[in-house]
């Protein structure tokens, strides 16, 4: 029989550069269905030397880069197991680390997340399993979003799932297959903007709300999230870089005008897509969430029947860890992990590469 029961830790960073997310979780099956539980959770923020290294790692030489992937992986470890011994964590069958995505271009047949397996493994003392995404890429898929599975076994009272984190996205059941995708930038286009005023956020829109919105770069914005095509189920630090970035930073318009122009673009967006859903239920996770300017903005455009359901601080901060970690609970068991009605990859499979696990 299958194990049931696994004690996990899921470590994800994400494209916003918050921090290292740490979630030590319990899942359980019973009958056929599966629960969790949060143990422990922590951020841990990115110091300058890391939030420097991160941001650049693009530009790096091949030898330079592998050098990062080594020393990054080892600090994952060493986090992990201080994140452990600190919470007096008795027991902890593996790790499921998401790492940092670096590059993320599957129409040219590649994904990168920093973070070597064997450096985690080595400087934790913990089996690990990372590398979701290479696998599904590998298979004609786009390697993302890979919450969804997560979503449909875990939140499935839910009629519509919607993370608000450095991109927002979105998964839903629809005639039993499940969909998702990628809607627009959220936090890498607003917490640039902040860093104007000195801040790593916007906090509850504050400086968003005293501003106003400019039609001219609302235009140019929805033009630019035109132009990613209608059906792409993910974006990257390479779309942003390439289209967003270069508008948001023209200071011919105030920075709060460009923080309202951008928050009113996200919620139109987001908005427009969860009336095309239809579901009623909704619940709303990442960082986004805690922006209570930007959810009163989607509100206004996602209809007055639409329930907006407030999830408690853990599950808005660490579900995306959560899932990571369960994801990793599936690979082990062997179980599909990547959902093809999602990814368009030509089918599901069981993705994650295991470092450290006992044979058997």
């Amino acid at each position: 029989m299958a194990k049931s029961v696994f004690k996990v830790v899921g470590i994800m960073s994400g494209t916003s550069l918050d921090g290292v997310d740490l979630a030590a979780c319990t899942f359980t099956k019973v009958r056929g269905k599966w629960s969790y539980a949060f143990e422990k959770t922590t951020t841990i923020p990115y110091n300058k030397h890391w939030k420097s290294a991160l941001s650049a790692a693009h530009l790096l030489s091949g030898e330079a880069l592998i050098m990062l992937h080594i020393a990054y992986g080892k600090y994952l470890g060493q986090l992990t197991k201080g994140f452990i011994a600190r919470h007096k964590i008795k027991s902890v069958d593996f790790i499921a680390a998401h790492g940092h995505t670096i590059f993320h271009q599957p129409d040219r047949g590649y994904t990168f997340q920093l973070g070597d397996a064997s450096a985690i493994h080595a400087s934790s003392g913990l089996p690990v399993v990372n590398d979701f995404r290479n696998l599904d890429v590998q298979s004609g898929g786009e390697g993302a979003p890979l919450v969804p599975v997560g979503d449909r076994l875990l939140f499935h009272q839910y009629g519509v799932c919607v993370n608000l984190g450095g991109i927002a996205n979105l998964s839903f059941e629809k005639k039993g297959k499940r969909l998702a995708w990628d809607i627009c930038f959220v936090n890498m286009a607003l917490n640039m903007l902040a860093g104007e005023a000195g801040k790593p956020y916007d906090t509850n829109g504050k400086i968003a709300s005293t501003g106003q919105v400019q039609p001219e770069l609302l235009k140019s914005l929805e033009q630019a999230n035109r132009s990613l095509g209608k059906n792409r189920p993910s974006l990257a630090r390479e779309h942003f870089e390439r289209t967003f970035e270069l508008l948001l930073k023209n200071k011919f318009w105030s920075l709060e005008d460009r923080l309202r122009t951008m928050t009113e673009f996200i919620a139109r967006e987001i908005g427009s897509t969860l009336r095309k859903a239809g579901a009623k239920k909704i619940l709303i996770t990442g960082g986004g969430a805690h922006n209570s300017f930007l959810i009163a903005c989607i509100r206004k455009y996602s209809g007055s029947e639409k329930e907006f359901v407030k999830a408690d601080d853990n599950l808005i901060n660490y579900k995306e860890a959560l899932i990571f970690a369960f994801l990793g609970v599936l690979n082990v068991r062997g179980e599909n992990n990547a959902l093809s009605s999602v990814t368009g990859a030509r089918q599901d499979s069981s993705t994650g590469v295991r470092v450290g696990f006992a044979k058997g």
